[in-house]
């Protein structure tokens, strides 16, 4: 066709293909790189839910895949893109989770931070016992044969031989099927990967990790946050010239009761090895689990020589070296107490 060896013609020809070939490039990404999403929703108490399994692992990928196949959202690309912009996807935890459905990316993300859209969470508290933990176990489902099999069962550090104090406090929620020995498995795990976990268990010194680890539960139970330092140098001077560490919290552990300031001196006599007042040196075991920071506490703690501390009124914690000064301020407790002050 002698039509085209017209110059201006190619010219023409060659144009219209270039246009309609970048037509058809933009078509293509265009549908590779729609995400539609369901519109953000007012989530009544009504609207719609479904309950999803989040398996161990699972990419923002497949987690999108999930939601899209339970119509929680409109298409796996959306979930991605929302789990892509924001760090915090990285915590959505395995296991169940009770979302609504048609609601946009944006919110199956916050509905599966939440806590409280995890059907059977386990929430173990900083400080919280092992025999409370072993209920939350019982209230998940679990045997306390199947319970009590996994604590003889599970691998513990080197030189440990108690799984309390090493259950880390956290939010726990497992994938349909986790055995008991897998759930303890997991939380014994969560201490390990914790940095102060780490650092507690590579200490050195004249403390070995394991008294670390007791003293760590002792401060969780004796002093507020802000204290936590300072009531380790008080237990550490204590144990340094071979004085009684006499803490309540010894004893609230062995009576197992929690929330009593006032200890009776009845219980002060009480026959067992976690007693303080009774016995010298450190429990035999930690008397619940630490958090991070009364671990921290525990590695490094406060400089000073003080060896009573007492809380006199709701976060008014004194620390002194003085026997005179200390009976001073439990008199000041005293008076405290009786007219209501820690109620």
């Amino acid at each position: 066709m002698k039509i085209f060896n017209n110059p201006l013609v190619r010219v023409i020809a060659a144009f219209l293909f270039v246009g309609v070939l970048s037509l058809s490039i933009y078509s293509v990404r265009s549908n590779v790189l729609a995400a539609p999403d369901f519109p953000t929703e007012t989530i009544e108490a009504k609207s719609p839910v479904v309950v999803i399994e989040i398996p161990t692992g699972a990419t923002g990928s497949e987690v999108g895949r999930i939601l899209f196949e339970n119509n929680v959202t409109k298409s796996v690309l959306a979930y991605f893109r929302a789990a892509v912009a924001d760090p915090r996807s990285a915590q959505v935890a395995p296991g169940a989770h009770e979302l609504n459905v048609e609601i946009s990316a944006r919110q199956a993300l916050e509905q599966l931070l939440d806590p409280a859209r995890i059907p059977n969470l386990i929430k173990i508290f900083e400080g919280g016992w092992k025999s409370e933990i072993v209920d939350s176990l019982i209230k998940y489902g679990f045997t306390k044969n199947e319970i009590d099999t996994a604590f003889k069962k599970v691998v513990l550090p080197e030189g440990f031989s108690n799984a309390e104090g090493l259950l880390f406090p956290a939010q726990y929620s497992f994938p349909a099927g986790t055995s008991a020995l897998g759930a303890v498995q997991a939380m014994v795990d969560r201490f390990l990967d914790e940095v102060t976990g780490q650092q507690m268990l590579a200490a050195k010194g004249k403390l070995t990790p394991v008294q670390l680890l007791i003293i760590a539960s002792l401060i969780q139970a004796e002093g507020d946050t802000k204290d936590f330092d300072k009531v380790s140098r008080v237990i550490r001077n204590r144990l340094d010239i071979s004085m009684p560490l006499q803490l309540d919290s010894s004893v609230h552990y062995v009576k197992k009761v929690r929330g009593q300031i006032f200890l009776s001196t009845n219980s002060t006599l009480i026959k067992s090895p976690y007693n303080t007042y009774r016995n010298y040196g450190l429990p035999p075991t930690p008397i619940g689990n630490p958090g991070a920071q009364a671990i921290a506490a525990a590695l490094k703690p406060a400089i000073g020589d003080w060896l009573f501390f007492i809380t006199v009124a709701p976060g008014d914690t004194r620390f002194t070296r003085s026997n005179d000064e200390f009976l001073t301020w439990k008199a000041l407790y005293e008076k405290n107490r009786k007219a209501g002050a820690f109620k």
